[in-house]
């Protein structure tokens, strides 16, 4: 029997500068379809705040934790870093219009949208497919974008429900293969 030496290398200390653009980049990740979400809180003087999003994932299941990530130049950072609890409300297909208004920025997002009150005193969207309420476990600093991992206290959903889709910039619904 012979044995051959396998060539270590020495891993590289640091990626490569990208060979792209930021337009590219953007593009190719839209190529990932997404779910939409709408996170929610409550800011230190108890009003309410929430914004679409379509970062978020699930880490584990024991114990259950989520992931979000947030631009480090929301206006809204100060109070999902600081506060204690959020809610991750997945939408379903009849909620584009919610998507859609808590993408804007300066609107007033929840004239007239029916929420209950979750943990933490997160809004918990009426209609939505699920919701996730969290406890604001830790926040990781990468790049442009804080990640957000929330514990899950509390969780449901409206079965049958189809979901709201992301893709390409544009909005989907399912369908069945």
């Amino acid at each position: 029997m012979k044995f051959h030496a396998i060539a270590t290398m020495n891993p590289p200390r640091k990626a490569q500068p990208p060979s792209f653009s930021a337009q590219e980049f953007r593009t190719a990740l839209g190529m990932f379809a997404t779910g939409v979400t709408i996170v929610t809180a409550r800011s230190q003087d108890g009003g309410v705040i929430g914004l679409t999003a379509n970062s978020f994932n699930s880490v584990s299941l024991d114990p259950p934790l989520v992931l979000w990530s947030l631009a480090r130049a929301a206006a809204s950072m100060a109070a999902f870093r600081n506060g204690s609890h959020y809610a991750i409300n997945v939408l379903a297909a009849d909620q584009k219009a919610l998507a859609e208004r808590f993408a804007l920025r300066g609107a007033d997002r929840f004239k007239d949208v029916a929420y209950g009150e979750g943990i933490g005193g997160a809004p918990l969207l009426d209609g939505a497919a699920a919701t996730f309420e969290c406890f604001n476990r830790s926040r990781y600093e990468e790049g442009d974008h804080i990640i957000f991992v929330g514990e899950v206290e509390r969780c449901s959903f409206r079965p049958g429900a189809s979901p709201l889709l992301f893709h390409g910039g544009r909005f989907y619904t399912e369908h069945p293969l």
